[in-house]
């Protein structure tokens, strides 16, 4: 049965603050590790005012200290906003805290606006690096040769996992062309999904990093015991969304009653394309979803994310997901 990961963007909900955000991440990752979710990845996003993640790797390690046996990574580090030696020394030093429990997704896009990105690398041009950016990254992580000049110190030698993220062909080339597990992020961009698939599986190279393709799809997953009630709950990602997209980022917002029904024909087209690989209800909902969704795309892995504003209510929707993950897995 396809695993079940969780991606955490730390959401800051409108009258909290980061250092709740930071302790929610925690407490839920600590669930995720008792239901038996694979691993708990972190998102870099910056000039965000609802998300709390912007130094991730610093909370991956918050995380990582937290927890004991759940894999935690970066999903991910967008690695045209930093020097390559810089991130492989970060988790290289993360992987020497935690051995064996530390994942590198990287990504190409900024992870911002353009002014914060200029803030960030000053060098626009810096994603047209990313291939080689990756490589040399990559090559920080082999044992040390002779005479090597520049070394990651801690880094060499710790073959941290690497994985390609992306929402576009471009990501599932680059995977598929250097042999890495590729992840695509259909919860937020799921355009291209079907398209970005099917190049990365028949161009796939095995490389000594992985013999076959392997895919892990972004899925928000919103449930509850009602359908009703995880609809309501489903409104706070819809109304951050249609905030972002129309310049007003903000801190995750309540539900509201009757969200959809306020929203213009323009906003309601955007958010049912954009959230189109979304699963929102009850147990049995979650499980016709779910399961549809495996089919339909053969993901080996599922990174599901829950941006709900009541703490104690997404825990229990990453609990539901769980049991429904447990009866169809006995069931397949």
């Amino acid at each position: 049965m396809t695993a079940l990961s969780v991606l955490d963007l730390s959401p800051i909900a409108e009258g909290s603050d980061a250092s709740r955000s930071l302790a929610n991440s925690l407490d839920l990752a600590r669930h995720a590790e008792r239901l038996g979710y694979r691993r708990y990845w972190l998102a870099e996003h910056h000039n965000m005012p609802g998300i709390a993640s912007a130094a991730t790797s610093v909370v991956i390690a918050h995380v990582a200290g937290g927890t004991r046996t759940i894999r935690v990574g970066a999903g991910g580090i967008m690695l045209p906003n930093h020097a390559p030696l810089v991130i492989a020394e970060q988790f290289g030093t993360l992987a020497a805290l935690f051995p064996g429990r530390i994942d590198l997704g990287l990504g190409r896009a900024p992870g911002t606006d353009m002014a914060t990105a200029r803030a960030l690398r000053r060098n626009l041009e810096a994603s047209d690096n990313f291939p080689q950016d990756v490589v040399e990254l990559m090559g920080y992580f082999q044992p040390a040769e002779e005479g090597q000049r520049i070394r990651a110190v801690p880094g060499e030698g710790q073959k941290v996992p690497v994985w390609i993220l992306g929402s576009s062909l471009y990501g599932a080339q680059l995977a598929a062309l250097l042999g890495l597990p590729y992840a695509f992020a259909s919860h937020f961009a799921p355009a291209k999904l079907d398209h970005a698939l099917e190049v990365y599986r028949s161009r796939f190279q095995p490389s000594a990093e992985l013999d076959r393709p392997y895919v892990m799809l972004g899925l928000n997953v919103f449930a509850a015991p009602t359908d009703a009630e995880a609809r309501l709950l489903f409104t706070s990602l819809q109304q951050a969304f249609v905030n972002l997209r129309t310049g007003r980022p903000g801190r995750l917002p309540p539900p509201v009653e009757g969200y959809e029904q306020t929203l213009d024909p323009m906003a309601k087209t955007m958010l049912g394309q954009a959230l189109s690989c979304a699963v929102v209800g009850s147990p049995e909902t979650v499980r016709q979803g779910i399961d549809a969704f495996v089919r339909r795309t053969g993901a080996d892995e599922l990174m599901v994310t829950a941006q709900i504003f009541d703490h104690a209510a997404r825990v229990r929707s990453f609990e539901i997901l769980a049991d429904v993950h447990k009866s169809l897995s006995q069931a397949a």
